[in-house]
């Protein structure tokens, strides 16, 4: 096979229709728009959304939801992935990267108490749960807010 005998698959390749180009085409003079009104004009037709006049449904639906902008988005590791160390590791957020147990961290990583926790750790974090802490000093490990 050479490259100008390449040709793309019968029926997928269609060629452009190209409309108001004068009446040998059969799709001239008003180019598929009829005659005159909102959708013949240019920039005509109306917004997404636009019933007519009548009350859009978007306006009718009540709002919900509220989004704040002051608000911190923390990536969530629980207590039983740190078991996956060894014991007397630092555990920063390099060490959890590379763990893969954190893929994005935002505003930081935030330690929760889900699990058991039987390695003595040293954690260093920007958020600590009151249970998290707990049971990393209850295994002998200690805790660092970054």
């Amino acid at each position: 096979m050479k490259l100008h005998e390449l040709s793309p698959a019968a029926g997928s390749a269609q060629e452009s229709y190209r409309k108001g180009r004068g009446p040998g085409s059969g799709n001239g003079k008003t180019a598929g728009k009829g005659h005159k009104g909102q959708n013949a004009r240019s920039g005509g037709g109306v917004r997404p959304g636009f019933e007519g006049g009548q009350l859009p449904l978007y306006r009718k639906l009540p709002k919900r939801g509220f989004y704040n902008k002051f608000g911190k988005q923390f990536a969530i590791v629980n207590i039983e992935a740190l078991n996956r160390f060894e014991d007397g590791a630092v555990i920063d957020t390099a060490a959890l990267c590379e763990a893969g147990l954190v893929t994005r961290i935002d505003d930081g990583v935030k330690i929760l108490g889900n699990g058991e926790l039987t390695k003595k750790l040293t954690v260093k974090a920007a958020v600590f749960s009151n249970s998290a802490k707990e049971k990393i000093e209850a295994a002998g490990g200690k805790t660092e807010v970054i």
